[in-house]
């Protein structure tokens, strides 16, 4: 029975990678994927910030599929910008491993009477390694049932590690903010020694807009819609929606779509309490040319810090980010 639940796993596991056309997780635009994906976007917030953030992909199902963030960014007047640091680990069913680590830097300039442009660049660390103690290869099937086979293939367990850099730019003009963001510039390869086109972390180009409008006389209740779009090595998403706030909670809702013929919704919400925010969102598919995919997508729990408050000569040139 131990032999047929792994077999029943590994099938399972293939069917979810069959639409993994993206070469890594790209959960929704909140602004720590933002902050991820154009390095532009450090320190433009109102305050310095730990953002921790926990995700599990397909609930449920028991793909063990997991996704954990951690970042910090603050603006610092020394270096007239923003800097930020991350770290992020994609645990896929216990035998692949992503980890990844950066710094960003952004530059703030004042363009214009009331058009501010960042110019950024981030430096990073991609890490790939391979688990493969209960891995079932086909050549290990007993299709008579009890004990599997001794496999004739070796599966090399050591990772590899590569060098990666990107560069963005971000703006900010009245009530309205956006970036573009080029990334893996050098296209690292995660397995030199076989050269497989597949490993190669192909180039990636995202951009962001939202905005940030008042909604009634009293100044406390504020819609901010925001739209996103990334392309990498010829898988296209794209998604558009909102968030709804009033002083210290926020509710939101995205739509996305993508190439592989995935429609899907996220909603969710935040509350804070002082100096710390916290946040929750579920995705579920609403339409999908792929009949084996879950209708859960992923839940999401996230928790925010904020450590200090901005500095108030620079307070026009502040992005009202969604809380998503």
């Amino acid at each position: 029975m131990n032999v047929l639940r792994k077999i029943y796993v590994l099938l399972c596991l293939a069917a979810v990678c069959c639409e993994c056309f993206c070469q890594e997780t790209d959960h929704a635009p909140s602004y720590q994927t933002v902050l991820m994906n154009n390095p532009a976007m450090s320190g433009s917030g109102e305050t310095g910030s730990v953002r921790l953030s926990y995700l599990n992909f397909y609930p449920g199902n028991g793909y063990n599929l997991h996704s954990l963030y951690l970042t910090y960014d603050s603006y610092f007047k020394a270096i007239n910008g923003g800097a930020a640091f991350y770290l992020a680990e994609d645990y896929l069913g216990g035998h692949v491993n992503n980890f990844r680590s950066g710094i960003s830097y952004s530059y703030f300039l004042q363009a214009g009477e009331d058009l501010y442009i960042n110019a950024g660049l981030t430096a990073s660390v991609f890490h790939r390694g391979f688990n493969f103690t209960n891995s079932l290869l086909p050549d290990q099937i007993n299709v008579a049932g009890g004990a599997a086979y001794p496999s004739s293939e070796l599966l090399r367990s050591s990772g590899q590690t590569v060098f990666d850099i990107g560069t963005g730019i971000a703006f900010k003009s009245g009530r309205f903010s956006g970036g573009l963001a080029v990334l893996h510039l050098s296209e690292p390869d995660l397995s030199p020694e076989s050269s497989m086109p597949e490993d190669i972390i192909k180039r990636k180009l995202y951009m962001h807009l939202c905005g940030d409008f008042p909604a009634g006389n009293q100044g406390k209740l504020f819609v901010r819609p925001i739209m996103f779009s990334g392309v990498q090595d010829g898988f296209f998403i794209a998604g558009a929606g909102a968030s709804f706030e009033h002083e210290h909670i926020a509710v939101n809702a995205i739509t996305m779509d993508d190439s592989a013929g995935n429609l899907n919704l996220q909603a969710g919400f935040s509350l804070q309490a002082g100096y710390v925010r916290l946040n929750y969102s579920y995705r579920f598919n609403v339409a999908s040319d792929n009949l084996l995919l879950p209708l859960s997508m992923l839940h999401q729990a996230g928790i925010v810090f904020r450590l200090n408050n901005f500095d108030k000569r620079r307070q026009s040139n502040t992005i009202k980010f969604p809380e998503l």
